[in-house]
């Protein structure tokens, strides 16, 4: 990582001064204790693999609408119960429609694709997470990208995702403003995040997840798709790090829920995924753009609020997913 990074590599555990970072240390316990609430529930001793799969389904639907991709989920579930779950299924291809709602479908279904296989690149990311990075957008851009990009940082002198994607499919709609970044820069901050999430850290999972998923927000390697791959990101931090070994949270469901500044096509997204007669609302957090501007902006204030926010996410997508356990034992 370069100077302007939000995170040094200097120090031999840089994730553990992030976790020094004030009130940082207690919004992750608080979210490590409605995850662990939610891994007490009695129905996943015999129905983890359901909560797993809705879970799956309810954080890749957020993670689209936060990009302005609203899809609602009985309308997703419609098209899934139409195509399967096999993700041997091609992909919607905006190339065969100009129709906003398709694309937004499409790139709904990618999130989807790429969420359902995350526990099968757990073993990659530990080892190379730059080649599980390279398969997640591969999963998340087929159909949607040209092949001869999917899976390959870009090489652009800056950042133009319509030049890349070539159809309009790109990540702008629901993004934070990140100033573009020179490809050279780019590798060299994803290098520097790489060689960090390889290191042993003694900080929280959640602080790992954070700044993964920060870093990438910041550098978009990709062009195109990069807030999706980034918050898949995170949360395969999460599942291989122990804290949701079972992918049992639905994580970007918090951060939508949490987006209070969401406007247009995603700005009722989020809604549908509420379970009735279980309070969700949302807290004190930061909304998620301004969180991430504080991140880019850098220094220990700026990742400490982004911190804070992805931790307050966390403990919301907990009680999300808890209350689906909940539904379920009503029956």
């Amino acid at each position: 990582m370069t100077a302007r990074s939000s995170v040094s590599v200097v120090g031999t555990d840089p994730l553990s001064q992030v976790a020094a970072i004030p009130g940082v240390d207690e919004a992750a316990t608080a979210a490590r204790a409605a995850v662990d609430a939610l891994l007490r529930h009695r129905i996943l001793r015999r129905r983890s693999a359901e909560v797993t799969a809705e879970a799956s389904l309810r954080a890749a639907r957020a993670s689209a609408a936060l990009e302005g991709h609203d899809i609602t989920l009985d309308a997703l579930r419609a098209r899934l119960g139409e195509t399967g779950r096999d993700n041997d299924q091609p992909a919607v291809s905006v190339s065969q429609s100009a129709d906003p709602w398709e694309r937004s479908l499409a790139v709904t279904l990618g999130a989807v694709r790429l969420y359902a296989e995350l526990g099968t690149l757990s073993p990659a990311w530990e080892r190379a997470p730059r080649q599980a990075l390279a398969r997640m957008h591969v999963l998340a851009g087929r159909g949607l990208l040209p092949d001869d990009v999917l899976g390959r940082p870009r090489t652009d002198v800056s950042w133009s995702p319509t030049s890349i994607t070539g159809a309009g499919v790109t990540d702008v709609a629901g993004s934070p403003p990140v100033p573009a970044m020179p490809a050279a820069e780019m590798s060299q901050r994803l290098d520097g995040l790489t060689a960090v999430l390889t290191v042993p850290t003694r900080a929280p999972a959640i602080v790992v997840a954070a700044i993964t998923h920060g870093e990438l927000l910041a550098i978009r390697p990709f062009g195109a798709l990069d807030g999706i791959i980034a918050r898949a990101a995170a949360r395969l931090v999460l599942v291989s790090r122990g804290l949701d070994p079972k992918a049992l949270v639905a994580t970007d469901v918090g951060h939508l829920e949490l987006d209070h500044d969401r406007t247009g096509p995603a700005g009722a997204a989020g809604t549908d995924a509420a379970v009735p007669g279980v309070d969700v609302g949302v807290g004190t957090e930061p909304d998620y753009r301004a969180a991430l501007a504080a991140y880019v902006a850098g220094g220990a204030e700026g990742v400490g609020v982004w911190v804070r926010h992805c931790a307050g996410a966390l403990e919301l997508a907990a009680r999300e997913s808890l209350a689906v356990c909940e539904a379920l034992s009503r029956g």
